[in-house]
């Protein structure tokens, strides 16, 4: 499947806003946004007059480097969201907060979500005792996600979860980090997802 593999930083500054990307360089001195916060390219620095259109396009495409998904992927959910009953905009962003890569992320096994895909993807979790290889996979309240035996005493799952127990866990799920597993406690309030998102922007580009 096709993956943005440019570097992660220029997202940043496209977007102007740090999406935390690349972990825990993203808290430290090395961070590119912090060290260059304009676009990238030969302009960046130059002042643009953007219209509602490239507003809506911008925040589309903030919402979808944030969570890592290709355009169809992020369209698709979009249209589940669409069709659920509520607020087509809280849907979207919970669907995408649901799926197993952000949930491993949101725990602290990975330190971005492109390592959770990548660790999801080679088989390290289960949901419910069973494997689960599918990074899109949406988990429902109640899962239990859980570290294999074997992959216990990887250094990068070890040390990602040092990280994030300081950093914290959000309250809509639960850590054992003894047994290196989580729970889902319940699907998150809007409210309590605090990147700065306009969901309503995105609802606007594709009611086009």
């Amino acid at each position: 499947m096709a993956r943005n593999t440019g570097a992660a930083c220029r997202m940043c500054r496209r977007e102007n806003l740090k999406l935390f990307l690349k972990g825990d360089r993203c808290y430290s001195e090395k961070c590119a946004f912090d060290r260059r916060s304009y676009p990238p390219g030969q302009h960046g620095q130059r002042r643009t007059k953007i219209s509602d259109y490239g507003l809506q396009l911008r925040e589309k495409q903030k919402v979808k480097r944030i969570y890592g998904l290709t355009e169809k992927q992020f369209h698709l959910t979009f249209e589940k969201a669409d069709s659920q009953k509520g607020v087509t905009g809280t849907n979207l962003l919970v669907l995408l907060e649901r799926r197993l890569d952000n949930i491993v992320f949101r725990l602290g096994f990975a330190n971005c979500r492109t390592q959770a895909r990548q660790l999801v993807r080679h088989g390290h979790f289960t949901v419910n005792g069973h494997t689960v290889d599918i990074p899109s996979a949406l988990v429902r309240v109640g899962d239990k996600v859980t570290v294999k035996e074997k992959s216990r005493g990887k250094a990068v799952i070890s040390e990602s979860l040092d990280a994030a127990v300081r950093r914290g866990v959000p309250q809509w799920l639960t850590l054992d980090k003894d047994q290196f597993s989580g729970v889902v406690k319940a699907y998150p309030e809007r409210e309590e997802l605090t990147m700065p998102m306009q969901e309503q922007l995105i609802v606007e580009l594709y009611s086009k």
